[in-house]
C-alpha cells in the first residue's frame, strides 16, 4: 500500500482514477498529504447526462428514512474512522482534523467547530427541513402530492443533481448542501483545491449510513469543468469572490455564496450604552478566524466611532498566531501566502486615502501580516473610516477585518448595501419596522446577537428546499 492516499474522482458512486492528478501538501512543510485525481469538462458533462440512476437511487426510499440516515452519517462524520481514497487508506477524526489544519490553515480548535456545526446540521435534519419547509407533512414528496390543511398539494424537484463549486476557506460551508441527500437530490461537488477533505470525508459518512453510492459526484475539475457542473445538473451553488460568481448574478439556477459584507448597526436608542456591547462585536469579527462570510466586516454607529473602535482595537489588537493545536487559537494561517500579501496590500492601499486608521496599529505591538514557520497570519485590523465614501468602509477580507463608520440613523439604510447578517441594536420599535422592510439584509437579528449564530431551521443565505422542490398547481378530474 502506498504511504500516500490517493482521493479518486467519483463518477456517481464509481471510483476513477485519472492520469491528470495533483498534490495537496502541507502548507507549513510541504509534506505531501495525498495526490488527487482529476478530470476534463468532457468527463463531467459525459457522467452529467447519465443522472437518473442516481436520482433514482434516493428515491427508493422515503425523505423520513434518508433522514435517519443522514443522522447516522453525522455521527460517522464527529467521531467515526472513514475509509480516505482507493488504496486502503483510512481516516479518523482526528486525523481528519491533523491533515485539514495542514493544509488550509485552519487551527484544530477551529475545524472541530465546524465539525460540531456539520453534526449538529446532519443530526438534527428533521428540524432543518420543518423550518425550511415551513412544517410541510414531508412525506408528500415521497409521493409528490398529498393533503395537507385541507388542501391539495403537489411538488417536483427541480434539479436532477445538486452542482456544487466549494471554496477552501471554511469547513462549515458544506453544511448547506447536506439537506440536499434528504431531500432526494444527488450532489455533484467540485471541492477546493486545498480542501478536499470536508466533502469527500462527507460523502464517506453518508456511504457508510446506507445512503447509496451513486447519489455523490466528487469532481476535481478545472475552471471548464466547474462551469458544467453549474451549468448542467439544473441547480448549483458556487462560492467566491466577486470576480468569481458575478457572471452567474442572473441566473436563478445558481445561488451565489460569496461575500458578505457582514454588519453591526448600533440605533441612536442604544448607543450610550456601547460599552455593553463591545464583547459580542468582536467576537462577530473575529470568530472563526474572521473567515466566514457571516462575520462582521462593518459596524456602523450614529455617534462615538472613535471610542467604539479604540475598544475594539484594544480587545482584537492583541490577538497574535498561535500553534495549529493550540486550543486557544484564534487566527488562521494561509496555505497560500498570496492571498495574505494580496490582503495586505489592500488595506495598506486603501490607507492612504484620507480619512481612515488603522486603530489596532496603536495594541498590536508588530506588522499585521505575520510570517513564521507555523505560517503566514493576518492579524486582526480595525479601521475607523470617516464615511462609507472611504474604499475601506465596506470591505471583506479573510481575517479578522472590520470597518467602523459613523453615519446618522436617518441614512444607514441608504448607505450599508448588501448585507447577508445584520445584527441591528435597538429597541425603538420605528427603526426596527424600517429595518425589517430593508429588502438588502438577508438574516437579521434585532438586539446584541452575534452575526455569527445560525438558526437551521431558518435559511441565512437562500432556502435549500424552495431551491429543490417547487409546488404546482394540481387539479384532479377523476
Amino acid at each position: 500500500m502506498s504511504t500516500i492516499p490517493h482521493l479518486p474522482v467519483l463518477r456517481l458512486g464509481r471510483s476513477y482514477a485519472s492520469l491528470e492528478q495533483s498534490e495537496v501538501k502541507d502548507f507549513r512543510t510541504g509534506e505531501v498529504r495525498a495526490v488527487v485525481s482529476s478530470v476534463n469538462a468532457g468527463i463531467v458533462k459525459r457522467d452529467l447526462a447519465k443522472l437518473g440512476p442516481a436520482r433514482a437511487a434516493l428515491n427508493r426510499f422515503s425523505v423520513a428514512e434518508l433522514m435517519d440516515l443522514s443522522a447516522k452519517a453525522g455521527e460517522l462524520f464527529l467521531r467515526g474512522t472513514l475509509p480516505l481514497g482507493d488504496r486502503g487508506h483510512t481516516q479518523s477524526a482526528d486525523e481528519y482534523v491533523q491533515t485539514l489544519s495542514s493544509t488550509s490553515g485552519l487551527p484544530h480548535v477551529m475545524v472541530r467547530r465546524n465539525m460540531a456545526k456539520i453534526h449538529y446540521a446532519l443530526t438534527h435534519m428533521p428540524e432543518v427541513l420543518n423550518g425550511l419547509s415551513r412544517g410541510l407533512d414531508l412525506s408528500i414528496l415521497d409521493k409528490g402530492r398529498g393533503e395537507q390543511f385541507g388542501t391539495q398539494l403537489a411538488f417536483f424537484p427541480t434539479a436532477h443533481a445538486l452542482g456544487l463549486v466549494m471554496p477552501s476557506n471554511s469547513p462549515a460551508v458544506n453544511s448547506l448542501w447536506i439537506p440536499s441527500i434528504s431531500l432526494k437530490t444527488p450532489v455533484v461537488i467540485k471541492p477546493g483545491k486545498e480542501e478536499p477533505w470536508t466533502p469527500y470525508r462527507l460523502i464517506q459518512a453518508f456511504i457508510a449510513a446506507g445512503v447509496p453510492a451513486e447519489a455523490f459526484g466528487f469532481y476535481p475539475t478545472d475552471h471548464e469543468g466547474a462551469g458544467a457542473i453549474l451549468n448542467l445538473c439544473g441547480r448549483a451553488l458556487i462560492f467566491g469572490d466577486k470576480s468569481t460568481t458575478q457572471q452567474y448574478a442572473n441566473n436563478p439556477a445558481i445561488q451565489i455564496h460569496g461575500p458578505g459584507w457582514s454588519k453591526f448597526i448600533l440605533g441612536e436608542d442604544q448607543i450610550e450604552r456601547w460599552p455593553e456591547f463591545v464583547d459580542v462585536i468582536a467576537a462577530s469579527i473575529s470568530d472563526n478566524g474572521g473567515r466566514s462570510c457571516i462575520n462582521a466586516s462593518a459596524v456602523v454607529v450614529p455617534k462615538y466611532a472613535e471610542e467604539i473602535a479604540d475598544a475594539l482595537a484594544k480587545k482584537l489588537g492583541p490577538i497574535a498566531p498561535t500553534a495549529a493545536d493550540d486550543p486557544e487559537a484564534r487566527l488562521s494561517g494561509f496555505a497560500n501566502p498570496k492571498m495574505a500579501d494580496f490582503i495586505e496590500g489592500q488595506i495598506e492601499d486603501g490607507l492612504k486615502t484620507p480619512g481612515a486608521e488603522d486603530v489596532t496599529a496603536r495594541y498590536r505591538g508588530g506588522p499585521r501580516k505575520v510570517s513564521s514557520d507555523a505560517g503566514t497570519f493576518m492579524r486582526p485590523t480595525i479601521v475607523r473610516c470617516d464615511s462609507f465614501d472611504h474604499p475601506l468602509a465596506n470591505r471583506e477580507f479573510l481575517c479578522p477585518y472590520a470597518s467602523v463608520v459613523q453615519c446618522p440613523q436617518s441614512e444607514v439604510l441608504h448607505r450599508i448595501g448588501y448585507t447577508l447578517a445584520c445584527s441591528v441594536i435597538t429597541k425603538d420599535p420605528a427603526f426596527i419596522r424600517e429595518v425589517e422592510a430593508f429588502s438588502e439584509i438577508d438574516r437579521l437579528n434585532i438586539g446584541p446577537v452575534s452575526t455569527m449564530k445560525i438558526s437551521w431551521d431558518q435559511p441565512h443565505e437562500g432556502n435549500m428546499f424552495e431551491f429543490l422542490w417547487q409546488r404546482r398547481s394540481i387539479e384532479y378530474g377523476w
